[in-house]
């Protein structure tokens, strides 16, 4: 079986969302001093390749512990915004994969924009949903969750975070941090996502992979 790993390693000094901290790696134990090998290791809960709960955003809204197991996988279609000439997803990018849409589960939007990772590049100029295109797919589609190879679904000046609002107000989860999503484009596949299963959880890591599926 083939599986393709979207997700970015989690290390010290990894690339952070601008204000945030990165991870911090301590020895706990040793294999000299206490025969085995144990890291304490320190990170923000939407660290690397995340996933937003309603709560990251949303006064009383749910959590990530709350949702069943399965509301982190599902069909996945990925589709290829590299040759938009703005920092704006429009509708009109997302209406010739209308009928697709409305057959999955998770719709991953594959920017490019991984391909800055580790550079200053990666943290502005990002394309991002418009309102309107952040509200169709809302409105005409069972989306469990919505991805992108970006650090955020709102621009960097933004204050408000309205595409995170308006998606996450219709429990349409958020990932961030994707990356190898060119490895899926024209495919068929299942996608996990699978976050940290912590009490209150407003957003965790998780390991993204997907499994091409024969036609």
């Amino acid at each position: 079986m083939k599986v393709i790993d979207l997700t970015h390693t989690i290390y010290q000094g990894m690339p952070v969302f601008p204000g945030t901290e990165p991870p911090l790696f301590e020895p706990a134990n040793t294999l000299e001093m206490h025969g085995y090998l144990e890291k304490k290791i320190t990170f923000y809960s939407h660290t690397g390749t995340h996933i937003d709960a309603p709560s990251h955003i949303m006064e009383n809204g749910l959590t990530l512990d709350s949702f069943a197991v399965d509301r982190f996988m599902g069909k996945g279609l990925v589709i290829n915004v590299l040759h938009i000439d703005s920092r704006t997803i429009k509708l009109t990018d997302l209406l010739p994969f209308q009928k697709q849409i409305r057959n999955i589960e998770y719709l991953l939007l594959y920017t490019g924009w991984s391909h800055y990772w580790g550079q200053e590049k990666y943290f502005k100029d990002f394309p991002v949903l418009s309102l309107d295109a952040a509200e169709w797919l809302a409105q005409n589609s069972k989306l469990k969750g919505i991805g992108a190879d970006t650090i955020s679904f709102d621009h960097e000046s933004s204050k408000i975070f309205a595409i995170h609002k308006l998606l996450l107000e219709k429990e349409i989860l958020i990932l961030e941090n994707l990356t190898n999503l060119e490895l899926l484009l024209d495919s068929n596949f299942l996608f996990w996502g699978l976050p940290l299963k912590t009490l209150n959880a407003d957003g965790a890591p998780i390991r993204a992979v997907a499994v091409p599926q024969k036609e």
